[in-house]
């Protein structure tokens, strides 16, 4: 029988996060120093083709031996940690409830009622967990509370938590990934109006996870099926290369900003892996405004301040750039090491590479 986590919004003791991507396991230790935080150890290891599949751990024996190198190689000694969980299998959604209930009559409608509503898939076959925002009086004049509902499928939740206890550790914190980010990079969230909406764009191995964010909560999320091993495996082909999960040569590449639509581009010197790089950058932008339209078609008043890029694929050069000429919208490429001011070695954590940190961090300073 696995054992049970505390709470998608529980707290930790140890400042260790471990992230499980499909390419490599993230793992962190933080530690309080005055008033900031001192990074104490920070290791990737490999992570093998068929492990992680579609976004589930498909070989847990194997993920949980990649665990436990990890730590070994990081120094860390430690029993409990914080991961966590792609936003593909999850649900996040606002609900206001009526602001007289007492906790446990909250909790009641909440975890049971409300969840059933809102989850594609039976309530008994979901992890829910939730927390109170905030009041506010609604256009009736009815004082309510905003609550964040948090459900991820019980399958996944307990895989993760299989797999852990396999590498010896139980897991104090599991939440979705897009948290993780948000907490990192939350003073940079803070410049926005609660009229303004930033928009988390997260490139990993196989999906990109987009997030629209107000006032540090997600209002909206979706995942598209496109990552960085689509963008190397296009142009692989283009450039007739054996194809490999190995990102230096998608990591190599300056993205130039001129659009491909149908060869009219004007640009007679561009190479044939660059050209279908862009292709498919050019669907994942085409994705991502499908998906900033949809919410801002459901919202008044709300404008889109900001398209912050993070993961393993928001590092690529001049991505920011291609964004923000596509979309007409600003866009940067962010800096988890300095958003948290920490100190590193700037040869170890070149700037295309600090992006693909946000979630780790994040989940280290759970315990922080």
């Amino acid at each position: 029988m696995v054992k049970s986590f505390n709470s998608l919004f529980g707290k930790s003791n140890k400042g260790v996060g471990i992230e499980l991507a499909p390419e490599r396991v993230n793992v962190v230790q933080l530690r309080k120093q005055r008033q900031g935080l001192k990074l104490e150890s920070l290791t990737s290891v490999e992570v093998p083709e068929g492990v992680i599949t579609d976004g589930q751990i498909t070989d847990t024996p194997a993920m949980a031996q990649l665990i436990q190198q990890a730590l070994a190689e990081s120094k860390i000694k430690v029993s409990r940690v914080a991961t966590g969980v792609p936003g593909r299998d999850s649900i996040v959604r606002l609900i206001p409830v009526p602001a007289e209930l007492d906790d446990k009559e909250l909790r009641e409608m909440v975890l049971n009622h409300e969840a059933g509503l809102y989850l594609p898939y039976p309530r008994e076959e979901a992890d829910v967990d939730y927390q109170k925002l905030g009041y506010f009086v609604d256009e009736d004049g009815i004082e309510k509370v905003q609550v964040l509902l948090v459900a991820t499928r019980k399958e996944v939740t307990d895989t993760y938590l299989s797999t852990f206890e396999q590498a010896g550790l139980q897991v104090d914190i599991l939440e979705i990934n897009s948290f993780a980010l948000i907490r990192t990079i939350r003073e940079q969230l803070r410049q926005f109006s609660p009229q303004e909406a930033a928009v988390l764009v997260d490139i990993e191995f196989d999906s990109t996870e987009i997030a629209i964010v107000i006032n540090g909560v997600p209002q909206f999320s979706r995942t598209v099926p496109i990552g960085t091993y689509q963008m190397q495996m296009a142009m692989a082909r283009a450039m007739s290369l054996p194809t490999s999960r190995d990102m230096e040569l998608l990591m190599g590449m300056v993205i130039t900003p001129t659009p491909i639509d149908g060869g009219q581009t004007g640009v007679t010197d561009i190479n044939p892996g660059m050209a279908a790089l862009l292709r498919v950058l050019g669907e994942l932008t085409d994705e991502l405004r499908r998906s900033i339209d949809f919410y801002l078609n459901q919202s008044e008043n709300l404008e889109v301040a900001q398209i912050f890029l993070a993961g393993p694929g928001g590092g690529l050069q001049q991505l920011d750039e291609f964004f923000t000429q596509r979309l007409s919208l600003p866009t940067t490429q962010i800096d988890p090491i300095g958003s948290l001011s920490l100190q590193v070695d700037e040869e170890q954590y070149p700037m295309a590479k600090r992006s693909g940190l946000g979630i780790v961090l994040g989940l280290g300073m759970r315990g922080v």
